[in-house]
């Protein structure tokens, strides 16, 4: 079983205005399949959890063929490529009912011992016989970094807060997502929609911290990118590029 399909039809309180399917939704989505089917094969949160281990998504691209809407019926389906350098990557695709793509996504894990907060390399973790190497994305995601030809600016800060924070103690990487989507122009964010998104999630975040975010645009033909950051004291704890 190295893949697993879920249907799904898509609730009000997962969309935004114009009825698309939020980013962090999706990531909602499909950080429960990865765990879902980890635990299948033998190496999910319960498996690791014996060892002080848990798994801990670095970074994702997400592209939106055609964002379904509230109340369509999708599938969705994923499955784990195997260790690749120092990431364990796994691959997901949203399709309607009619079988088209709606959504394409690629994600790169790590495993990190919860007491050391060191990160764990195991290529023995998992059976080379749960793996699929189909790509529903060619390539990883890319490494994210606010672009040197521009200068940021400030948005806002955000306390987490009991909402943010995850069964592992840091927040949770969807909500991430949230504050990069609330930190773009609402004109923007309410109208035009989301083509792709490639996050990196560079250092945890616990309840009481302030993440300051900072914000960068650039036109470019393919459309608009904004690049938000959100950093507490001089430390990244994460940075995306949403290109609308």
């Amino acid at each position: 079983m190295n893949r697993l399909t879920q249907n799904l039809t898509i609730p009000c309180y997962q969309t935004d205005a114009s009825w698309r399917l939020k980013p962090a939704s999706f990531m909602d989505l499909a950080q429960e399949m990865a765990n879902r089917h980890a635990t299948v094969l033998g190496f999910g949160y319960d498996d690791l959890i014996t060892s002080k281990t848990a798994w801990i998504l670095s970074r994702m691209n997400i592209k939106f063929v055609n964002a379904p809407l509230w109340r369509d019926e999708v599938s969705l389906t994923t499955w784990h490529k195997g260790l690749n350098r120092l990431f364990f990557l796994r691959d997901f695709i949203m399709k309607d009912k009619d079988g088209n793509d709606c959504v394409k996504a690629t994600t790169s894990w790590l495993v990190l011992n919860l007491e050391t907060r060191r990160l764990v390399r195991d290529p023995h973790l998992m059976d080379e016989g749960t793996t699929c190497s189909d790509n529903v994305i060619e390539t990883p995601a890319e490494k994210v970094q606010m672009p040197k030809d521009t200068e940021p600016e400030f948005v806002m800060e955000h306390v987490v807060s009991y909402s943010d924070v995850d069964l592992n103690g840091h927040t949770n990487n969807a909500m991430y997502m949230h504050w990069a989507m609330d930190a773009v122009d609402y004109a923007v964010a309410s109208v035009r929609p989301v083509k792709e998104v490639t996050i990196n999630f560079n250092h945890e975040t616990k309840a009481g911290e302030t993440v300051r975010i900072y914000r960068a645009s650039l036109e470019k033909e393919d459309g608009l990118h904004v690049f938000v950051e959100g950093k507490v004291g001089d430390v990244s704890s994460f940075c995306v590029e949403i290109l609308f």
